[in-house]
């Protein structure tokens, strides 16, 4: 029987560190051959004791190699049908360079006489899998170690942090002992929680409310582990209506801390908001303009009265408390977005994420020159994150020009720029549509042909189109899988590019939309 311990010499100080040093040892990583022995005998012994840990156990996650290979090949027989023992497996790895090593298959032989006991094969499993990611740590740590002796212009500190963070995070989240299977009898339980906070809830919504209202009945707020896309043309107000929802999330966030110090959120949400084209001072800029009602071209170029000074510190005062997160970093990674938004949930709390626009995310490397591969692979990443810290993720994204083409402005799913993964990946898809932007690029003229009656009737038609369209915005939800679709109409005010609730009943919902 081979000894309990194998050679798999790892330095107590890896790097430079490590030469020349006289303190310097070497140590063994931590791994149990015995239980490995063990739980190989119980496999031959029962193979039911295979289905208690093939779950969360892989070949890999043995510290010796040949023990791995007779585990894996144990899994195929099973999953085949066929009965795993020593003498079916024997055609299968008597020729196996390390089987010889070991002694042949009589080595097989001498694992079915080594269990003790069948009960405890899952525990053999268990401390199998924590060893080899005690080793899969070991490795991470000297890699990261090492990685910081080199000294690279274009891969900074921050780089390799936020590069073993992301490693950690995929060490902590590949081969998870958790999950599986769940009772029916549990999961109608967490929905009827959710629908009675919902009920108590003020604005009986069960997601994170937008504060508009039209919108916030047709989707029931923005749902916690979905991905919204938010898609628009320029100059449509996709950005606008971003901080619109981001701002008045965090201004409804209201919280209940119990005896314990747990903390219950009431309403609203705290929001991260990724501004990947503008910087923070001029997301803050926009949203102080919207607030205190002060064109953001005067607070720029300073042409403010002093009453409008007066009133934008005072709202500026009232806005600084909000629990609104925005990161300006340009080009940044999905990873990346991942790891920051984890560490703000930790630090902080995360009730909302907004991404503003998904285009201007990277996939990381490995992508080439295939956009529409990065791009599946950015949107995945989004809903990954969603389901991860159960919070909703609203992503901007652009539109094709093929709207432009078309004399019906109103967009389509079709237009998604880059790639169909977008529609695909996404729980809701929602355009924003201004038609008083295209009427007022649209002011008619007079035909060569035309009758000085018919164009003043024409004339009048366009101007008659401009007033009901003057100051209204539409929300196209296009695709929904918790509920209907259609256009939902919203106040704009392009002064100072703010969106609101629409009291005009003559601008209802549009649920023919399809």
């Amino acid at each position: 029987m081979m000894d309990e311990t194998s050679s798999y010499p790892v330095p107590a100080y890896v790097g430079d560190a490590a030469v020349g040093d006289a303190g310097a040892s070497w140590r063994e990583p931590p791994h149990n051959i015995e239980a490995e022995q063990a739980l190989l005998g119980a496999i031959f012994q029962s193979n039911r004791a295979y289905e208690r840990v093939s779950e969360f156990l892989m070949a890999e996650h043995f510290a010796n190699a040949l023990h791995g290979r007779i585990f894996e090949s144990c899994g195929k027989l099973i999953e085949q049908g066929h009965l795993a023992t020593p003498v079916t497996l024997k055609a299968y790895l008597e020729n196996d360079p390390l089987m010889k090593e070991a002694g042949g298959v009589a080595y097989l032989a001498e694992l079915a006489n080594a269990v003790v006991t069948v009960v405890n094969a899952e525990d053999y499993g268990r401390q199998i899998h924590d060893f080899a990611m005690r080793r899969q740590l070991i490795d991470l740590g000297t890699g990261m170690v090492n990685d910081a002796f080199e000294v690279e212009f274009d891969h900074t500190a921050m780089d390799q942090i936020e590069s073993a963070e992301q490693r950690l995070y995929d060490l902590a989240t590949t081969g998870k002992q958790e999950g599986g299977f769940q009772d029916f009898r549990m999961a109608l339980h967490t929905a009827v929680k959710m629908a009675e906070a919902a009920h108590k809830r003020e604005g009986q919504l069960a997601g994170v409310p937008t504060d508009l209202m039209d919108l916030d009945k047709k989707l029931g707020g923005l749902h916690p582990s979905d991905l919204l896309i938010l898609a628009g043309r320029p100059s449509m107000g996709k950005t606008a209506l971003a901080t619109c929802i981001a701002f008045n999330a965090a201004k409804l966030y209201r919280e209940h801390i119990d005896e314990s110090g747990n903390r219950q959120v009431l309403d609203g949400a705290k929001v991260a908001f990724f501004s990947l084209e503008m910087s923070a001072e001029q997301l803050a800029t926009r949203l102080l303009a919207q607030e205190a009602e002060i064109s953001s071209h005067k607070i720029r170029t300073g042409e403010l009265s002093n009453d409008d000074f007066t009133r934008m510190v005072t709202v500026a005062q009232e806005l600084s408390v909000l629990p609104l997160f925005i990161d300006d970093t340009p080009a940044l990674s999905i990873s990346a977005v991942r790891t920051r938004c984890r560490r703000l949930a930790r630090q902080q709390g995360l009730g909302l994420i907004v991404v503003d626009y998904l285009q201007l995310l990277s996939g990381g490397p490995g992508f080439g020159e295939s956009r529409v591969q990065e791009v599946s692979a950015i949107t995945r990443g989004l809903k990954a994150i969603a389901k991860e810290l159960n919070v909703p993720v609203m992503a901007l994204s652009q539109l094709s020009r093929a709207v432009e083409q078309r004399e019906d402005k109103r967009p389509q799913l079709s237009d998604l720029r880059e790639s169909g993964s977008i529609e695909q990946d996404a729980d809701v898809v929602m355009f924003v549509y201004r038609e008083q932007y295209y009427l007022e690029r649209a002011e008619p003229s007079r035909r060569p042909d035309e009758g000085e009656d018919k164009f003043m009737e024409r004339y009048a038609d366009w101007q008659k189109r401009c007033e009901k369209a003057h100051n209204v915005g539409e929300v196209i939800v296009a695709k929904q899988r918790h509920g209907p679709i259609g256009g939902v109409k919203l106040y704009f005010d392009g002064n100072f590019t703010k969106f609101g609730n629409l009291m005009n009943q003559d601008h209802g919902d549009d649920d023919d939309y399809e």
